[in-house]
């Protein structure tokens, strides 16, 4: 197989014309988008509600733990589906993530409401209600791009970043920072309920099974097996996986910064949350602009420049500029993940696209509960602002392992 990278196909679309193509596209990305937003919502609410239960437990490691649990089971389950050669329908793994999301989230909710929700039940409802959460992540995208035609996925990837930058980390974080501070955290979680309830929805309109059956079915090569073919694109993973991995203790350290350096309450951190996403919005909708630009050394420059944006949030300490870093930081990240989902699925076969693309959301995303985990001790040792350096300072050194991992060509 030839690795074709997405800067070697000029007739990439833009927003526009795909989704005009598209009614059924425009209706699952509308699901999703709204279903992001519930998610949104628990960025804020989750750490406050963590705040309020985590007991004798110190608070950034409650935070990590809480921020961690629902990769656990979940990324066992996609490494076994990534991994092994039984294909499973991405659309019955997103329904049965659906289905699990709101029922969990539902019992939380009510938990937290009338007061009896503790730690290790907050911790193990996550953990075992979002079991199918890597699996069904993947198979949002890949119910979307088994929707389109090789020349508009590019278009999908943007358009499913734009739509969680809006959702995640405009509408979700504001209106989750405000419900937390008038009514309490806890019914933020029943935001989450709903969002699930409108993506299964949307998922049973606007994706037939015939459609979804096309992206999996019976018997195929392993991820890892057909990731092996295309060598850059495995070092990309390993990249993404150590970007995503140094960013992780800013999550754990930003309520705490913002209790502690800002003087803030769950608004606040709302409102630094909206700011990211104002930022990564307008990021997400420049991807359309740069469908035909080199994406790999694209890839570099927004390691190269995140690394700067945490290191700049340390040296502010007040509520006003911090936002201005934020919403930097969102216009830079924002490119990335639409930039490198692109690039792996250039040049798969249609029975490919599940193996791989599971395969390497969990690669990635695993990045995460291990940075949350490795990020509370580095919180509750260094401190916040030195933390936020320390984040920014490994992924500057990054930007060169990056650069010669990714910018060399597949010799083949």
């Amino acid at each position: 197989m030839t690795a074709t990278t997405v800067t070697e196909s000029a007739a990439n679309r833009s927003y526009r014309v795909v989704l005009r193509r598209n009614p059924r596209l425009a209706c699952l990305l509308l699901g999703d988008l709204l279903a992001n937003a519930g998610t949104g919502m628990l960025i804020v609410a989750m750490p406050v509600q963590t705040l309020a239960v985590h007991g004798a437990v110190d608070p950034a490691l409650a935070i990590g733990l809480v921020e961690a649990a629902p990769f656990l089971l979940s990324t066992v389950l996609a490494l076994t589906l990534s991994l092994g050669r039984l294909a499973v329908p991405p659309r019955r793994l997103l329904l049965a993530d659906c289905v699990l999301r709101a029922v969990s989230f539902t019992a939380l909710g009510v938990l937290a409401v009338t007061g009896r929700l503790t730690l290790p039940v907050l911790v193990g409802v996550l953990l075992l209600g979002s079991t199918f959460r890597l699996a069904g992540s993947s198979g949002r995208r890949l119910l979307a791009t088994t929707l389109v035609d090789d020349a508009d996925r590019f278009a999908v990837n943007g358009l499913l970043g734009l739509g969680g930058s809006l959702s995640l980390y405009v509408l979700g974080p504001v209106a989750g920072g405000l419900l937390a501070a008038w009514a309490g955290a806890g019914w933020a979680l029943f935001a989450d309920v709903c969002g699930a309830l409108v993506l299964l929805a949307a998922v049973l309109r606007c994706t037939p099974r015939t459609v979804a059956a096309a992206a999996a079915g019976g018997e195929r090569a392993s991820g890892w097996r057909i990731l092996r073919r295309r060598p850059v694109a495995g070092r990309l993973l390993v990249v993404v996986f150590f970007f995503n991995f140094l960013y992780m203790p800013v999550e754990v350290a930003l309520p705490l910064y913002v209790r502690d350096s800002l003087h803030g309450d769950a608004s606040a951190l709302g409102w630094l949350w909206t700011a990211l996403g104002a930022g990564a919005l307008v990021g997400a909708a420049l991807v359309d602009r740069l469908r035909h630009l080199p994406q790999r050394p694209l890839l570099v420059t927004v390691i190269a420049l995140w690394a700067a944006c945490p290191i700049a949030l340390a040296c502010v300490g007040t509520q006003p500029a911090a936002m201005v870093v934020f919403a930097v930081g969102g216009l830079i990240w924002a490119p990335f993940t639409p930039l490198a989902y692109s690039f792996v699925q250039s040049g798969l076969a249609p029975d490919e696209q599940q193996p791989v693309v599971t395969l390497w959301t969990t690669g990635s995303t695993l990045a995460s509960p291990l940075g949350l985990l490795a990020g509370g001790p580095l919180v509750s040792w260094t401190g916040t602002t030195a933390s936020l350096v320390v984040s920014g300072g490994l992924t500057a050194l990054l930007a060169p392992l990056a650069a010669w991992g990714v910018l060399a060509r597949d010799q083949r």
